[in-house]
């Protein structure tokens, strides 16, 4: 008894002593776990299995585009375009689908283009124009190319076993798209905290022209970013294109916000040099579970927008803060 005693004693200590270290890294994941609660009590339904998987489900594009967004803001960067790039690679790939290619060739070919989209974004950012204004340029470009192969009208799936990468369950138990974004999320973890390249993006959020100097070639790493940006809209047009059976040239309108709202509420700086890739994980899910407990409770797509675009404003306003 006394031994327990005392290991509550430490802990409490530990949490006076460290509370603002404990705060910054865990009150996002109190938040969500309040939320869940009170969505829980709000909704008889929120807690159902269907519902939960629901929200599983809706969380890949989300968690997706967040991967790739955090890395391009971790290097003070932004990327405007993913929702513009998931939707010209799902167009392009089921379009090939409906030419004969076979579902894995269009797959690939469809993250290629993803990865020449993400590419183009961090080529023309190295030559030292804005990131805001780059990709707000091929947001632009993008979109409209995604509407001129279809003439704006969605595109059926051709391929029913295509369905699997978004529908299917691995053992019968767990959602292949929710294993992929796991998969990932712990590849882009141990990128970001274990290798050179890695290193290297942080030192470039945190100071770019010191990064230079110290032998880090900037140019490469947001070429690399911006690309790694371009694949993972690519794989998140993917999986919703097989989700839904069918590509839309406007997939993906405002998936932009959506992403940066999980990156920002997982603590990553918006001015670059830190953040931690797993809390933008829990940064999509809470993503998920607002805009999924708002719809269960009738509030207004149109709300939902207005309480994100208040969140993201407020959080970076706390970012600029503590960095003043």
């Amino acid at each position: 008894m006394k031994k327990d005693e005392t290991t509550v004693a430490k802990l409490l200590r530990d949490i006076v002593q460290h509370g603002h270290r404990i705060k910054s890294r865990y009150l996002l994941v109190v938040v969500l776990g309040i939320i869940w609660t009170v969505l829980g009590l709000l909704s008889p339904v929120f807690f159902t299995s269907s519902n939960l998987f629901s929200i599983a489900v809706s969380v890949t594009s989300i968690a997706l585009l967040a991967i790739g967004q955090t890395f391009v803001i971790l290097t003070a960067g932004i990327d405007l375009s993913v929702g513009s790039t998931l939707a010209l690679t799902q167009v392009c790939s089921v379009s090939l689908m409906l030419m004969g290619v076979g579902p894995v060739q269009s797959a690939l070919i469809g993250l290629g283009i993803g990865a020449i989209c993400g590419f183009l974004n961090g080529f023309i950012v190295t030559k030292g124009l804005p990131p805001f204004i780059v990709t707000l340029g091929t947001m632009g470009i993008f979109r409209g190319i995604a509407l001129i192969i279809t003439g704006g009208f969605p595109v059926r799936l051709p391929y029913e076993n295509f369905q699997y990468l978004a529908r299917g369950k691995l053992a019968g138990v767990f959602p292949i798209p929710v294993l992929i974004v796991i998969v990932l999320y712990v590849l882009a973890s141990i990128v970001l905290q274990n290798t050179r390249f890695g290193l290297h993006i942080y030192a470039i959020g945190s100071n770019e022209q010191g990064a230079i100097y110290t032998g880090v070639r900037a140019s490469l790493i947001k070429l690399g970013v911006y690309t790694i940006s371009g694949m993972t809209a690519a794989l998140a047009g993917l999986i919703q294109a097989a989700r839904v059976i069918s590509a839309y040239p406007s997939a993906g309108t405002g998936a932009e916000l959506d992403s940066i709202a999980a990156v920002v509420i997982g603590g990553t700086s918006f001015f670059g040099g830190t953040g931690n890739i797993l809390l933008t994980f829990v940064g999509a899910i809470a993503m998920g579970t607002l805009r999924n407990g708002s719809n269960l409770l009738g509030i207004s797509s149109f709300v939902q927008q207005i309480v994100i675009g208040i969140i993201i404003i407020a959080v970076i306003q706390v970012t600029s803060l503590r960095r003043s």
